[in-house]
């Protein structure tokens, strides 16, 4: 990077502990549900740095993820939404601590795993799996597909090699390809197809936990029913855990049990997938949800533009993260407090959390008057 790249204010130290609005905000996750929580996420923190100048210091860092809540409940699909370069993607691979959190804790089963490292980290990968956005990428074209799919049982030691290729086997018929299919080679298959075998790769070794990062996204709009089908069909039989990581709203829609909406490395709301599609509390899930087509001719929706740019995570905005761009200040006249005040997730009832000043139970109790 050049000597003349933008510094940016040094942020918080991301290790001490965040005040007011982090202890509210996990409050009112943890009080949200009644079942117990497969995963659990407290103030989860990735601050990616940037360095620059002929020394190549530190000049500022990429706040990817700034404070996240929210717990995953067994047998449940958790929807995270939100634009691109909003931190879902970092979500996903700090729970399968792929990278690793600058703060923050996470609970795996009731395990705190956030330390957790080498041999002692090598059960719990095998209980976290993901499904990639582009299965082709992440395969070995010079692997068969079979050889691709029992890595996986390999690695982990799972059972003789006669009792692995039986594994493959099975797991190949569950999503749909036929055995003779794993002597074959990625580039052999179509986009679906391809999908597909990630799937198989991502089940074999039976986890409990799935992270499925936009794994439609790349597909056509037929191919996507029918993938989004399988993997409900899935985690039924299997008793699978899913994060759905998309920027679909209506593939959210179709297969989450409870969605979250992420704007700038923060969550904005977290609901019940009816709840929230029926009646958004936050005035940027309100500008997505208007942007949602209606297949019917005869309706329309009052669409909701947003004013600029998304902000960069290198310097976000003080406050609340949404305020440059939101309709609701504009309305209300600027308040003040959303430029000084960050608002934590609050309940507004029925377990619906909003993170926002003029909304639900910040709104209702005069908090912010």
């Amino acid at each position: 990077m050049p000597d003349t790249a933008p510094t940016a204010p040094a942020p918080a130290d991301p290790a001490r502990p965040t005040p007011a609005a982090a202890a509210a905000t996990a409050e009112a996750v943890a009080m949200a549900g009644s079942r117990t929580p497969l995963v659990e996420v407290r103030d989860l923190v990735k601050f990616f740095p940037i360095h620059g100048g002929v020394l190549q210091r530190k000049i500022a860092d990429v706040q990817a993820v700034d404070g996240v809540s929210f717990d995953i409940l067994r047998g449940e699909t958790l929807g995270l939404v939100g634009e691109s370069g909003c931190g879902k993607t970092t979500v996903g691979r700090l729970l399968l601590r792929l990278i690793e959190p600058t703060a923050g804790t996470i609970r795996f089963d009731g395990a705190d795993i956030t330390k957790v490292s080498g041999k002692d980290l090598k059960p719990y990968r095998r209980r976290m799996q993901i499904i990639f956005q582009d299965p082709y990428a992440s395969l070995d074209p010079r692997t068969p597909i079979g050889d691709s799919i029992g890595e996986g049982l390999r690695i982990h030691d799972i059972g003789t090699p006669a009792e692995r290729r039986r594994s493959v086997k099975t797991i190949m018929d569950l999503v749909g390809l036929a055995p003779y299919h794993a002597r074959r080679y990625p580039h052999e298959f179509s986009g679906g197809q391809r999908q597909r075998i990630g799937i198989a790769r991502a089940l074999v070794v039976r986890p409990d936990l799935v992270v499925c990062d936009e794994p439609v996204s790349a597909l056509d709009v037929s191919i996507q029913a029918q993938v989004l089908n399988e993997l409900k069909a899935l985690q039924r039989e299997l008793g699978l855990t899913y994060l759905f990581i998309a920027h679909n709203m209506g593939v959210v829609e179709h297969i989450s049990d409870r969605v979250a909406v992420m704007y700038l490395g923060k969550v904005a709301e977290l609901a019940d997938r009816r709840e929230m599609f029926r009646a958004p509390e936050h005035p940027y899930t309100q500008a997505l949800m208007s942007a949602i087509p209606i297949p019917d001719p005869e309706l329309r929706r009052k669409r909701i533009i947003l004013r600029g740019d998304v902000p960069s995570p290198v310097n976000p905005p003080s406050g609340c993260h949404f305020n440059p761009r939101c309709q609701l200040r504009a309305e209300l006249g600027g308040p003040a407090i959303c430029t000084t005040t960050e608002p934590p997730l609050l309940d507004a009832g029925d377990d619906h959390l909003v993170a926002c000043h003029f909304r639900g139970a910040a709104a209702s109790t005069g908090a912010t008057t």
